[in-house]
């Protein structure tokens, strides 16, 4: 983004950051120039009933057999680099109070454990008076148990993939708390300094504090999505693939203005946006007053 378009906090890291070498950036270094977009998904499926070993396949056989995710249909789309987190997620309550006003439909929101989302998508449900049932990405589990995995295995380890494998199917079968507690004694067990068992403490936190957003027992036999998928391809071709284009520096209002068309595009509604561009731009060229000989008085 332009310095002009920066959040005030980027901006001041913006100006405060220093580069080492004149005409690259070393190792390590960030620009400091990019602007968080808010990107939000609504969309329908048919509930897919599975369990953890199709989540989790131990062997190829079970792999060969396990169960496939509920598909997504009717994505709806909106992304936003003006609008804050709020603002965002009352359109998709929006979207999805549209598509269901009457409250007859099962309402799930899966987030990547942002505690702000999370914040807002609890004041939106209530204020809206209907039930949403929110479920953490367990891909985001993955990653922080694969963090901590390198806290009791050496780099390369093959026994750091069956750790990881272990503790996430416990989690998938209800036992978050218990996996964490695991975590933490296994730490102390093992005499990790507080450097050595940061990450693993890190892990432990996180599946404690988002333990009441990890229902998984519940909702994979429900049929219901566990990970982010959509969004995360939404952010991918919704936002990435044109605006972090290289050599491109980008305005605020450009922004935005591209963001929405490519939302637009994304949701199929581009032939009847277009067709109301056209009327408005006829209706500002050819019929304001004007255009029909009303000129205003000096």
């Amino acid at each position: 983004m332009r310095p002009d378009a920066l959040r005030p906090a980027s901006a001041r890291q913006a100006a405060a950051s220093k580069k080492k070498l004149k005409s690259r950036l070393s190792k390590g270094e960030k620009r400091n120039r990019k602007r968080i977009a808010e990107v939000g998904a609504v969309y329908d499926l048919t509930p897919a009933p599975r369990t953890s070993k199709d989540i989790l396949p131990r062997t190829d056989a079970e792999r060969a057999q396990a169960a496939a995710a509920p598909a997504a249909r009717n994505k709806w789309l909106t992304a936003s680099v003006v609008s804050d987190a709020a603002q965002v997620v009352a359109r998709v309550f929006d979207e999805a109070q549209r598509r269901d006003p009457d409250h007859h439909r099962t309402w799930v929101a899966v987030v990547d454990g942002n505690n702000h989302q999370i914040e807002r998508i609890t004041h939106e449900a209530a204020a809206r008076s209907v039930p949403v049932t929110i479920l953490v990405d367990f891909v985001h589990v993955l990653e922080y148990l694969c963090k901590a995995a390198w806290c009791f295995h050496n780099e390369g380890d093959p026994a750091a993939e069956q750790w990881v494998h272990r503790h996430a199917t416990r989690i998938l079968d209800g036992n978050a708390r218990q996996t964490a507690t695991a975590i933490r004694r296994a730490a102390t067990t093992a005499r990790l300094t507080r450097t050595q068992r940061e990450n693993a403490d890190t892990c432990a936190n996180y599946l404690m504090n988002k333990s009441a957003h990890l229902d998984y027992p519940t909702a994979l036999p429900n049929g219901r999505p566990i990970a982010t998928g959509v969004i995360e391809g939404a952010c991918r071709h919704l936002v990435k693939d044109r605006m972090d284009i290289t050599g491109a520096r980008w305005g605020l209002h450009g922004a935005e203005a591209i963001l929405k068309l490519r939302a637009v595009r994304a949701n199929g509604d581009f032939d009847d946006y277009w067709t109301y561009h056209l009327a408005q731009e006829r209706r500002r060229v050819h019929q304001s007053r004007y255009a029909n000989g009303i000129l205003p008085q000096e």
